[in-house]
């Protein structure tokens, strides 16, 4: 709509406009809703103000019956540039945002278009997946562009974002390998979900039958377990994963989401030897995921269900930090686990 109303505007001989007559210019096809949101715009920016003597519509969004124009708020040099590169670029390149947009994006701008313009007439909406390093590097020569340098906005703002097949993967697990375990037919897994407890549970992994201990790093390991697999490289193995995280909403919401993606059990026994400890305090903002907490407590008796409920329903949590290091090794080292 920029691109109609703008270019009309500047080249108007007449000081005001009816609203009936900008309502002509953008057709049926633009909502009132969006055609609002743009005539306020102008209005901001001052390129329109409203004739207030000749009233307002009865709209949900009300505007003026007219405006009047004040041509001097209108970049016109850069109106006309954006005009030109759109009839010299790839149609695929979408510059319609760009009107409604400060000169300076534009010029900031600019330089990366052209480039990504180069590589769309050389190759064409690319049809093979690449991360974003990887595509950043094909488009413009920088591979932190896209995430780093506002190049993933800007493949937005041309409408390319979609058409140019990226793919997150995710980053490498943080494991730590018994070498003592080998030739199980199953493989444990114990992840922590907090660095603290992965950094006192790692001199314990000798003493255990457990072949990885993982660092779970929050919310990332709902994203990076897939890599378990991988990463090991233990073929014709079963793997049973245990999670050990908080004592509060986020932590069971991390396991809940980590289970709908793999098999991953609470390892009750330090969940247990929480639950003797005195309760924290200090999350009470925390949003209770209410499908996730009824999961996590079918795995614990009736009395230790009304014991977690009683906690959290209070503001109160239990961090994985409560278990010292001595606690933490040896209820690893002796609990049973198969």
């Amino acid at each position: 709509m920029y691109n109609t109303i703008l270019p009309f505007l500047q080249a108007s001989k007449k000081k005001t406009i009816l609203l009936s007559e900008l309502e002509r210019l953008v057709g049926g096809q633009t909502s009132y809703e969006d055609f609002a949101l743009l005539i306020n715009d102008l209005e901001q920016k001052g390129i329109l103000i409203a004739v207030k003597k000749q009233g307002y519509n009865q709209k949900p969004i009300p505007l003026a019956n007219a405006y009047r124009i004040i041509q001097s708020k209108i970049p016109a040099d850069f109106l006309q540039e954006i005009e030109r590169f759109q009839f010299l670029l790839d149609p695929l390149i979408k510059l319609e945002a760009y009107y409604s947009l400060p000169a300076s994006e534009w010029t900031n701008d600019l330089p990366c278009i052209l480039l990504i313009n180069d590589f769309l007439k050389e190759h064409g909406l690319p049809d093979d997946e690449a991360t974003a390093p990887e595509r950043s590097y094909a488009l413009v020569g920088d591979e932190k562009w896209i995430d780093d340098k506002g190049g993933k906005r800007l493949l937005e703002r041309v409408g390319l974002w979609s058409g140019m097949n990226i793919v997150n993967l995710p980053d490498p697990l943080m494991l730590a390998v018994n070498q003592h375990v080998r030739g199980e037919k199953t493989s444990l897994h114990l992840v922590v979900e907090n660095k603290t407890a992965f950094h006192a549970l790692l001199g314990y992994l000798p003493d255990t039958t457990f072949c990885t201990l993982i660092y779970g790093a929050g919310w990332k390991i709902t994203a990076d377990i897939f890599m378990l697999d991988k990463q090991l490289g233990l073929k014709n193995q079963e793997h049973r994963i245990y999670y050990f995280g908080d004592v509060d909403y986020e932590g069971i919401s991390i396991w809940h989401i980590l289970n709908m993606r793999l098999p991953v059990f609470p390892a009750i026994p330090f969940y247990r030897a929480l639950l003797s400890k005195p309760a924290a305090r200090g999350k009470e903002n925390q949003v209770c995921n209410e499908e996730a907490l009824a999961h996590f407590l079918t795995c614990f008796s009736s009395a230790e269900q009304e014991r977690i409920r009683d906690i959290l329903d209070n503001g109160g949590y239990y961090p994985q930090e409560a278990l010292n290091r001595a606690e933490l090794g040896a209820i690893w080292r002796d609990a049973s686990w198969n």
